[in-house]
């Protein structure tokens, strides 16, 4: 008797499983999941396209990958402080090859890191991109550091 009710609450527990995974497929717009008709449309006007479901592991990941970015792209602020000539203005400048020698030593991400904190308004510096030797006399013009919240 006992061994029916532990057997009885698995193929509980798979049908239930089963089931929460039908249901996820049929919403997913990129599923080939047959009977799939009940799908939303996507629209780009809707304030959710493109992002994740809220609560899901993948909403919680990106948040995480943010957290970790911004501490990067703040710590890049402050050896920019600390390395660089301070204006007049409470700007800070330093050249791309004196901070490429620097940041070499702390992550590999510096390009990277310098194109989001200029997405930001956190900093400039002219041109797309920079590449190592080729721009390093380019002048990096650091507005703010940014305050920890």
């Amino acid at each position: 008797m006992m061994a029916n009710q532990g057997i009885s609450h698995r193929v509980n527990q798979w049908q239930k499983f089963c089931n929460d995974h039908k249901e996820k497929q049929m919403i997913n717009p990129f599923s080939d999941w047959s009977g799939a008709s009940h799908r939303q449309k996507l629209d780009k006007d809707d304030p959710n396209y493109g992002r994740p479901v809220e609560g899901s592991m993948t909403e919680y990941r990106g948040q995480k990958a943010g957290e970790l970015i911004s501490g990067e792209i703040m710590e890049l602020c402050h050896v920019i402080a600390d390395l660089g000539r301070k204006n007049a203005d409470g700007s800070f400048c330093i050249s791309f090859g004196q901070l490429f020698e620097a940041y070499t030593t702390i992550s590999n991400k510096l390009v990277g890191m310098l194109m989001r904190a200029r997405k930001q308004k956190l900093l400039t510096f002219p041109g797309e991109m920079l590449f190592q030797r080729r721009d390093d006399d380019v002048i990096i013009t650091l507005f703010k550091i940014p305050s920890t919240q």
